[in-house]
């Protein structure tokens, strides 16, 4: 049986709110990475016959341009990690790979999307931790477990954001006013986003509870944060960083065991809250994946360029820039990793009322 959310009785809502807040609902922009032999490619179309592509991708995988569906809107932490990413392993592949975001959903538009198209390695998954939860809060019947991961790039750490005209100073100081009665909005992208994944846990902890205001990415809710829109949101370091350096975002707390080094000031949650060291370590993750069936021969062809761009130096100073964490899995480690973060991660939020068995 799937599992319930917790108390977001406007999770349907939400998703559909994701597709209407990107403009049109499902669609997408498309920017071919840079280097592109053509601009020209659009999403594929089905690519010729199953038998043909299945045949092809047996031979001299790829033929042609390769669709890259990132989950999330242009300028997201998603977004900004897959760009460069791509651009790099097309060198590689020997063919262009035209980058699409596909909105809508907390990412299972583009989810769904991608499952759709035929197995022939011709259309990537890139996305970030939450397809793992989908089934969990009855947004999806997929999850991970339905793609084969061609890179786990990395994973982070993720503080609580506020605008630097914002009157509170601590995430304690947000939580009371809540439970004072003060109508205390979180800008969010959708059930099962990580704005929300943290203020479940919040709420499980000090029972505040939050208006939860839908964007389309993370970086379109830091902007309702900049912009006063909001009282605060749940940041990635790669997201905020230069708005906290110039003052913009003032970051209360980190969700981590020790400090950022780009923060070295802001405080661990747990000096508030030490009952969030029961959730702690825990942060998004990001990956590339092909849907479940693709040919051995083509994942292993597409793991093999996506891990030499990833080793690249200039993609190593991106994910140090961004304080992501390296991890570079594909195969088994791979496989190992998503399953323990998703098993943490459900165990978490039932711990929390998140979601319930």
């Amino acid at each position: 049986m799937k599992k319930k959310t917790m108390a977001m009785v406007l999770a349907g809502a939400l998703a559909v709110s994701a597709m209407a807040g990107c403009g049109n609902s499902g669609s997408s922009s498309t920017t071919a990475a840079a280097g592109d032999k053509t601009a020209e490619t659009t999403v594929a179309d089905s690519q010729g016959s199953t038998a043909a592509a299945s045949e092809a991708s047996k031979t001299d995988y790829p033929t042609q341009n390769v669709n890259g569906i990132v989950q999330w809107g242009e300028g997201g932490g998603t977004d900004s990690l897959m760009r460069p990413l791509a651009t790099l392993a097309q060198d590689k592949l020997g063919q262009s790979i035209v980058v699409q975001n596909m909105t809508g959903g907390t990412g299972s538009i583009a989810t769904q999307y991608v499952y759709d198209q035929n197995a022939d390695g011709y259309n990537l998954l890139m996305g970030a931790e939450n397809p793992s939860l989908y089934d969990a809060l009855d947004i999806l019947d997929l999850t991970y477990e339905d793609f084969e991961c061609v890179l786990l790039i990395g994973d982070e750490t993720v503080g609580v954001a506020v605008g630097k005209n914002s009157p509170y100073t601590s995430l304690k100081e947000i939580c009371d006013a809540a439970n004072s009665g003060t109508d205390i909005t979180i800008a969010t992208t959708g059930t099962g986003g990580l704005p929300w994944e943290v203020s479940a846990l919040v709420t499980s902890i000090t029972g505040a509870s939050f208006t939860q205001v839908q964007y389309d990415s993370d970086a379109s809710a830091k902007v309702a944060v900049l912009g006063g829109e909001c009282d605060f949101t749940i940041c990635k370091v790669q997201s905020c960083i230069e708005e906290y350096k110039s003052g913009d975002l003032k970051m209360l707390c980190m969700l981590a065991t020790e400090p950022v080094e780009q923060m070295a000031d802001v405080p661990l949650i747990t000096a508030e809250y030490p009952e969030f060291s029961d959730y702690l370590p825990w942060g998004p993750f990001y990956g590339v994946f092909v849907k479940q069936g693709t040919d051995a021969s083509v994942v292993e062809t597409l793991s093999a360029a996506f891990v030499e761009a990833f080793n690249d130096p200039s993609y190593q100073d991106v994910l140090a820039n961004y304080n992501i964490n390296p991890m570079g899995y594909t195969g088994q480690d791979a496989k190992d990793y998503l399953q323990n973060w998703r098993t943490n991660t459900v165990e978490a939020l039932t711990k929390a009322g998140a979601v319930t068995p």
